[in-house]
């Protein structure tokens, strides 16, 4: 394992790969910890700025072009950036159960699925994980 690749990658790929690295790790522990809690909302906060983070990024990525410099990657963020603003709107809201299901689709559309092509031969974060 080897974070060099991701080191001489364009920019915005190391920011957008440290981000989703850093929301998936918060994004377990909120799954696990206690819920309504100070430590739970302000991890939250923290979270919605990563994955904001994660979705700004990607539109300066353009590894794969399927429509133009776009590919179905940046449809996800599109729905991130849709979804969050609902997810923290439903827990403001005090709509507990939504806000459970609008996050944990985002956490794993946008980190766990989306993270897993990530490790595809070819792609970036598989040179990091198991060598060129």
């Amino acid at each position: 394992m080897s974070l060099a690749p991701l080191l001489d990658a364009a920019p915005a790929i190391p920011v957008h790969a440290f981000a989703a690295m850093a929301a998936f790790g918060l994004g377990v522990i909120q799954l696990a910890a206690p819920k309504g809690t100070l430590p739970h909302r302000t991890i939250g906060w923290i979270w919605v700025v990563l994955m904001l983070a994660v979705a700004a990024s990607s539109f300066r990525i353009h590894q794969i072009k399927l429509w133009g410099p776009w590919s179905p990657i940046h449809l996800l963020s599109i729905f991130t950036l849709v979804t969050l603003p609902l997810g923290v709107w439903y827990a403001h809201s005090h709509r507990v159960a939504d806000h459970r299901r609008v996050m944990i689709t985002i956490f794993s559309g946008a980190l766990v699925i989306a993270g897993l092509f990530t490790l595809l031969p070819g792609r970036i974060m598989h040179a990091v994980v198991f060598g060129p």
